[in-house]
């Protein structure tokens, strides 16, 4: 890494259900994958918001973050991201104050602007429009001002006058969930940078163009009360084992199903053995992708070369195997192997933890929100 200082690492999960899995076992491996992460030091857990598809158990960032947070000790818990175009925003704000208020520092509330699903989905989740021909159904050009509310319902004001006004997300509000963009594109990228937020991009997609859309957000980025100067994640892929050809054995599945997503199969979550026996294995082994798969020596090398090309303030790791052990293993095994590089890196020179959170700012309670903003 080109920094002085070790990048911070954070994971992500969606509580994938493998084939013969359910619901319900998707969301207890989260919950030990979230307690794993906070007995490793990783930074922050987060869950996505999907719906109607088979392998996806997240569907409601706010339930699961509760339930995480009572399951956990330290690390901070938040949403990767509530898809807003499908909320309302005030009870948006609403679901995360109480969040925040139940645990004091520990909430992001990550926002996207996609809607997480096919258009029949997003419909029945938001349910009927007032207007049929309303030319926007999805909302997505209203996502500005929808956010600008939200960051200020929760203490955040930016405009001189808004719904915001009259509605309070919480009644006495003490601090406030750290708001945070998320995207894949380089629209996302110039608003994160436009409010002076921390910028999340979504690497993990294999879509590309994250140089492009990293440039984007620091020329548009304005200091803010949040932030001073730019802070962005990057989140990428990663299965890491004892040794590389175990790393690629379990990464088979999530590699598989990529493929099939790609080319409009939904396939299930597949065991190593019944993925690389499948029909279109050999074109999914070929497949280009972004993700990196190997043993902690390798991981950490992609880790490093993926940070010094983004200049990423911090990495967030999707894993995605079968099983829930093997998922455990890779974020021992990368946590372990990432300590050690940049203790021998750094030396003594490694940021504090307390010190790490003064970089991204903090901001005072504001009496006229009824809310305050805490450090991301």
């Amino acid at each position: 890494m080109s920094s002085a200082q070790p990048v911070p690492l954070s994971a992500l999960d969606l509580a994938t259900v493998s084939a013969g899995g359910t619901s319900a076992q998707a969301l207890a491996e989260t919950t030990e994958l979230a307690r794993a992460a906070d007995r490793l030091g990783y930074e922050r857990f987060w869950v996505a918001e999907h719906h109607n598809i088979d392998t996806v158990a997240s569907t409601s960032p706010a339930v699961l973050i509760a339930h995480l947070a009572a399951h956990t000790e330290r690390i901070k818990l938040g949403s990767g991201g509530v898809m807003l175009p499908n909320h309302s925003p005030a009870v948006v704000a609403e679901q995360f104050a109480m969040l925040e208020a139940l645990h004091p520092g520990r909430v992001d509330l990550g926002v996207g602007r996609a809607p997480g699903s096919d258009r029949i989905s997003a419909a029945a989740v938001r349910g009927p429009a007032e207007d049929a021909a309303v030319p926007d159904p999805w909302q997505v050009d209203d996502f500005p001002s929808h956010l600008i509310d939200l960051m200020a319902y929760l203490g955040d004001v930016r405009t001189t006058e808004g719904p915001w006004s009259d509605f309070r997300a919480t009644p006495k509000a003490t601090s406030a969930p750290a708001v945070l963009l998320l995207g894949s594109s380089g629209y996302s990228a110039q608003l994160a940078g436009y409010l002076g937020l921390p910028f999340a991009f979504a690497h993990h997609f294999d879509g590309g163009g994250v140089l492009g859309a990293l440039d984007l957000y620091r020329q548009r980025f304005q200091p803010s009360a949040v932030l001073d100067e730019p802070y962005v994640m990057v989140s990428v892929g990663l299965v890491t084992a004892a040794d590389t050809e175990t790393a690629q054995y379990h990464a088979a599945p999530s590699l598989l199903r990529r493929w099939g997503i790609r080319t409009g199969r939904f396939w299930p979550l597949f065991s190593p053995d019944e993925a690389m026996s499948h029909p279109e294995w050999q074109r999914a082994a070929t497949m280009p992708t972004n993700a990196i798969v190997g043993d902690p020596g390798e991981a950490v090398a992609a880790l490093e070369e993926l940070a010094d090309a983004t200049g990423a303030d911090e990495l967030m790791i999707h894993t995605s195997t079968f099983g829930l052990a093997e998922r455990i293993v890779s974020l021992e095994l990368l946590a372990d192997a990432w300590q050690q590089r940049t203790s021998a890196r750094n030396g003594d020179d490694a940021l504090p933890a307390d010190e790490h959170a003064q970089r991204l700012g903090v901001r005072e309670a504001s009496p006229a929100a009824g809310t305050a903003a805490a450090t991301p």
